[in-house]
């Protein structure tokens, strides 16, 4: 059978604040800049999920994407839209939260929510221009 991937898009708002208690105060800052900022700063982050399977012969489907958002939705985007990545979001605690270690933390949040198919990718985009993306440990 053929191997078909889908991919469902979501947004989501979060501030956050590049910053590591392992580096002094003035490393911080010249690593990060501005990012670096005690009140940190924010992005609208798009989020894209790629799952990759083969289409069930009764629904033509991989997996529904309804079902899909509505997993992303609960599993991540209800716990990070319009948070603080740094102090707000649980699983977040401790993490330099730069896009590689967003994008890293929500693979794990996902991977065994998947309900047909199999999570191929994630692509998390910061900025237009500032994109991380994730395909499994």
């Amino acid at each position: 059978m053929a191997t078909v991937y889908v991919t469902r898009r979501l947004h989501f708002n979060a501030a956050h604040r590049l910053h590591s208690d392992l580096l002094t105060a003035d490393e911080n800052e010249k690593i990060f800049g501005l990012c670096n900022n005690p009140m940190g700063h924010g992005h609208n982050y798009e989020l894209e999920i790629t799952i990759k399977g083969t289409p069930d012969p009764v629904t033509g489907m991989v997996i529904d994407l309804h079902d899909l958002k509505e997993i992303v939705q609960r599993v991540i985007i209800d716990c990070v839209d319009h948070k603080h990545l740094n102090y707000d979001v649980d699983f977040m605690r401790g993490v330099v939260p730069t896009a590689e270690n967003i994008v890293l933390a929500f693979w794990r949040r996902l991977r065994d929510k998947i309900p047909s198919g199999e999570l191929y990718e994630l692509k998390l985009y910061e900025t237009p221009r500032n994109i991380a993306i994730y395909r499994g440990e």
